[in-house]
């Protein structure tokens, strides 16, 4: 099943920027890179440190407590394919951006 979370105006990160984006139990980190907005979960996998403040570089967010670093497109540590946080598309339907969580599912 496929649920679209909306946005709030004032969530949406100018050009350049992020914002914290608190949904249900999720805490979303969204970020605008050169107009392409990337969401992730807010937690570095490796001990939970807050990801949205990190140093921002491209499409790159080092986490602030241990350094490590992650592609914003596709979650994965960079030169890894073993950890990775996760990262929802982002999808802009009349100039709305909407989070798509893809949910399995009940049996």
């Amino acid at each position: 099943m496929i649920r679209r979370i909306p946005v709030p105006t004032g969530k949406q990160p100018p050009l350049g920027g992020r914002a914290l984006f608190e949904f249900e139990d999720k805490s979303l980190a969204l970020f605008n890179v050169d107009g392409q907005l990337y969401a992730i979960d807010d937690s570095c996998p490796h001990q939970g440190a807050s990801l949205c403040g990190g140093l921002l570089s491209g499409r790159v967010i080092q986490c602030c407590a241990h350094g490590l670093r992650f592609d914003l497109s596709s979650g994965y540590l960079l030169n890894s394919n073993l950890v990775k946080v996760r990262n929802y598309p982002v999808e802009i339907i009349d100039d709305q951006a909407f989070i798509v969580l893809y949910e399995e599912a009940a049996p």
